[in-house]
């Protein structure tokens, strides 16, 4: 995402937390968990731009007496130092929408020492079967018996 053209203010704004956690469903350690996240994620992205771009201009020699200030570094430096912050950035695009967020699936644990169902693992399907059912089965074949 190109961050040089966000909207987001470039300095401290009060804001309303509920209205905000209520766009995350209400709960605010998740609206700061995730804004936690997504602020992380973009100041690698804005540190890593600006690490390829100071590069380009980088002067590799091998003596200390050669080191010199390059005007170039210096200006791309205080551009990024004048972008807002990752954290403002983050608030604005879960205000603008452009965050969602994937719910982790929670895991049920099963209970396999319960007698209300017994799994049968030779068919492919592995169907659950009901006592009642094997009960009801044993009635008829002794019916069939008699």
């Amino acid at each position: 995402m190109d961050y040089k053209k966000t909207n987001a203010a470039r300095t401290t704004v009060s804001r309303d937390l509920q209205d905000l956690a209520n766009s995350v469903g209400g709960n605010v350690y998740e609206l700061i968990s995730i804004l936690q996240q997504r602020s992380n994620q973009i100041g690698v992205e804005i540190k890593e731009e600006l690490l390829a771009k100071l590069d380009e201009f980088a002067t590799h020699s091998d003596t200390l007496e050669e080191v010199f200030e390059n005007q170039e570094q210096t200006e791309i430096s205080r551009f990024y130092e004048r972008l807002p912050k990752a954290t403002l950035i983050a608030i604005q695009e879960l205000m603008d929408d452009q965050i969602y967020v994937r719910e982790k699936v929670k895991k049920e644990s099963l209970d396999l020492n319960t007698e209300d169902s017994l799994i049968d693992l030779s068919d492919e399907n592995q169907e659950v079967i009901d006592d009642e059912k094997s009960d009801s089965s044993a009635v008829k074949s002794e019916e069939a018996d008699s």
